[in-house]
């Protein structure tokens, strides 16, 4: 799981640079988290999954109503 903790629930979009520095360090699956605030956040990560990406972590977007869970996974799904 790779965290940029000074976006840790902050609603200000995943740090994609430290995401991809980390992918490319690394052959584990990387779970991204921290900052995910949108819809557009979740495919700004999903956009890295060819780096490495196989997850990503949403907690504040959810707990604030910022999108639904149901609206996450239909996200997921579309972009299979």
């Amino acid at each position: 799981m790779v965290t940029d903790v000074s976006r840790e629930g902050s609603l200000t979009s995943p740090n994609s640079e430290l995401i991809s520095d980390v992918c490319g360090r690394t052959a584990a699956a990387v779970l991204a988290a921290g900052g995910i605030a949108t819809l557009d956040d979740l495919r700004a990560v999903a956009a890295l999954a060819p780096n490495g990406v196989d997850g990503a972590l949403v907690g504040r977007a959810l707990y604030t109503g910022a999108f639904s869970l149901s609206q996450a996974l239909a996200f997921v799904a579309s972009s299979a």
